[in-house]
């Protein structure tokens, strides 16, 4: 006879945390809006359960090239999986929402 093996259950109250990585180009007009419009969807569906790192492509242009990033700005969800990678300055909301996999809040 085979054995099941049963998966462990998620805690009650566990939350998966989000990780999204925004690469930027210093004060350049199109990274502070990515930045802003960001930080408006950012407010609007993460209450916890976020990681948000923010990356400068001039301070760290090493990493940007390891991390494959060839544009900026850029929005990259490293977690959870599949990862996302999203090019532009995040002005069309609804897109956005839709790559990351977000539902549009009931006002």
């Amino acid at each position: 006879m085979k054995a099941h093996r049963r998966m462990p259950r998620a805690h009650a109250g566990v939350t998966t945390v989000v990780l999204l990585r925004l690469y930027i180009t210093g004060r350049a007009p199109n990274s502070l809006l990515a930045l802003a419009n960001l930080d408006a969807i950012c407010k609007e569906h993460f209450k916890e359960g976020l990681r948000l790192e923010v990356v400068d492509v001039l301070e760290e242009p090493r990493r940007a090239m390891a991390d494959g990033i060839l544009v900026s700005p850029s929005l990259t969800r490293v977690r959870p999986l599949p990862g996302v990678n999203l090019v532009g300055n995040l002005s069309d909301k609804a897109k956005v929402r839709h790559a990351l996999g977000l539902k549009r809040r009931a006002r």
